[in-house]
C-alpha cells in the first residue's frame, strides 16, 4: 500500500509540474504588445510598442519572422543618442531613429544575434524596427515623416 501512495505522489507532481509549464507556454503565447498604427509616405505600419524598460529590453528577441508591414516601435522616457542591438534577436532588422518631431533621423541595418551597438547621430525619443531593407525597398530615408506617433504612450 506504501508503494501506490509513492506512485501517486510522483503522478502528482509529474502532472503538477506538466500544468504548470503548459500554462506558462500559453500564457507567454498570448502576450501581445499594444498595437499602434502608423504611416510613412503612404506606408501603413502596425507597430508593437514597447514603452517600458523591459519590453524594451526584450523587444523582438526569440523571434524567428516578422510580417512585412509589422515592426515594433521603441518609445524611451527622453531624447537621447539611444542606441540599439541584436542580442538573440534571430531576425535581420533595419531599425530608425525617430525624433520627437516625428521624423527620421537616420536608418541601421542590424545583423541578427549581433552585439554591434547602432545609436542615433542625434537625441531621439523613438526607434522602429522592421525587418531589413523595409525603409530602403520603400525609398523612405531620412527626413520622412511619420503620421500617428501623436498616440504613442509615454515611455516609463
Amino acid at each position: 500500500m506504501m508503494r501506490s501512495i509513492r506512485l501517486n505522489w510522483k503522478r502528482v507532481l509529474y502532472l503538477t509540474a506538466l500544468g504548470l509549464a503548459v500554462s506558462w507556454c500559453v500564457v507567454l503565447a498570448q502576450t501581445t504588445f499594444p498595437i499602434l498604427e502608423l504611416q510613412v509616405e503612404g506606408h501603413r505600419i502596425d507597430a508593437e510598442v514597447a514603452a517600458t524598460a523591459d519590453v524594451r529590453d526584450f523587444g523582438l528577441m526569440s523571434r524567428y519572422s516578422l510580417s512585412d508591414d509589422r515592426g515594433m516601435l521603441f518609445v524611451f522616457p527622453d531624447a537621447r543618442k539611444h542606441c540599439m542591438w541584436m542580442k538573440d534577436t534571430f531576425i535581420p532588422l533595419s531599425v530608425a531613429f525617430i525624433d520627437d518631431n516625428g521624423k527620421i533621423v537616420s536608418i541601421a541595418e542590424m545583423q541578427p544575434r549581433s552585439l554591434a551597438f547602432h545609436c542615433a547621430p542625434v537625441p531621439v525619443r523613438y526607434a522602429l524596427e522592421m525587418n531589413k531593407a523595409w525603409f530602403s525597398k520603400r525609398r523612405i530615408g531620412c527626413g520622412a515623416s511619420f503620421i500617428g506617433l501623436n498616440n504613442a504612450p509615454p515611455g516609463l
